[in-house]
């Protein structure tokens, strides 16, 4: 029997050849068109010719004969992401106008594709907005959970690339500390090169143009000498900044963080727990910036993911 697909409001504004290309990437134009003037494709029960508009909450026939074809969104880069995926994506949108759109990244979703990436926000982003020309203006770690910035024009892209490589656009991070930090607040300034830190720069092989890396911080909280919560305003954005800055020059690397330190392993209880999770307790909680197109200064601020938001429910901490 043949199935009917509603079209959800990700997918309003899509072609009905584009739609069935992307749903079914194995299917060949001639054959669509053929399935078309047979009348096996057909919208709200209407024949087509397959350049229609779709619009949200319409019901598109799906031949049985398509059945064999793997329902999921191929790009010409071999990326590859269901329909389900994009919806997500969607839900995670916090602020979308003509020029920006804003998203809270989950932890676990890498933000450009790249070797061995199947998933990521700007090809599916792409996907959301198919009329626009959006672009990447700054980035976060596949691990962070947090706000990120698309634009959705030229004009747009290069204000806020500007803002961000000028570091007038300021960020803020929440993060949970594997450990107790000495000093309560204070100004982290070093060099960050290929995930090692380097106080000193004449201490850095000559081969290598040095990065400085600055972070401000702030300890919001304390957990029985455990656990730090704490406040991170980055002022450079160097590849895994912030972790570095935790592990390396505060000694006390970031809960989850497999790769510069470890998760505290022998808290018991409903505490020991809540922190068994594998992700990264790194979110990019607030973002102020001037925006492109009205020329505003706008703050936008994060919901904590969920695992995080448990565990410092449960220490009773505070958001700034």
């Amino acid at each position: 029997m043949a199935e009917f697909v509603k079209i959800s409001s990700v997918e309003d504004g899509t072609r009905l050849l584009r739609w069935f290309l992307r749903h079914y990437p194995g299917m060949l134009q001639r054959d669509f068109y053929k399935l078309c003037r047979g009348g096996q494709i057909r919208i709200n029960s209407s024949r087509c010719k397959g350049m229609e508009i779709l619009k949200t909450g319409d019901l598109v026939r799906i031949p049985p004969t398509l059945r064999s074809y793997q329902k999921s969104v191929k790009t010409e880069n071999g990326d590859r992401y269901s329909l389900g995926d994009l919806e997500e994506l969607r839900k995670c949108i916090i602020h979308n106008d003509n020029d920006i759109v804003v998203f809270n990244k989950p932890a676990g979703l890498a933000v450009q594709g790249g070797t061995g990436i199947k998933k990521s926000v700007d090809k599916m982003v792409a996907a959301l907005f198919p009329y626009d020309k959006t672009a990447l203006v700054h980035r976060l770690d596949k691990e962070t959970s947090g706000l990120l910035v698309v634009a959705k024009n030229q004009k747009a892209a290069q204000d806020l690339a500007k803002q961000f490589q000028n570091k007038t656009a300021h960020k803020e991070y929440l993060a949970l500390l594997n450990g107790t930090v000495s000093h309560k607040s204070g100004t982290i300034d070093n060099y960050v090169i290929k995930g090692q830190v380097f106080e000193d720069v004449n201490k850095i092989p000559k081969d290598i143009h040095p990065q400085r890396a600055i972070t401000d911080y702030k300890v919001l909280g304390e957990a029985s000498g455990l656990l730090t919560w704490v406040l991170f305003c980055p002022k450079t954005g160097r590849t895994h900044q912030l972790r570095l800055h935790s592990a390396y020059s505060l000694h006390v690397p970031i809960v989850g963080d497999d790769l510069y330190g470890i998760t505290r392993g022998n808290l018991e209880g409903a505490l020991g727990a809540l922190l068994k999770t594998q992700k990264l307790f790194l979110c990019a909680y607030r973002i102020t910036f001037r925006h492109p197109g009205t020329g505003k200064i706008i703050t936008l601020c994060a919901e904590l993911p969920d695992f995080m938001q448990s565990v410092v429910s449960f220490l009773e901490f505070k958001l700034p």
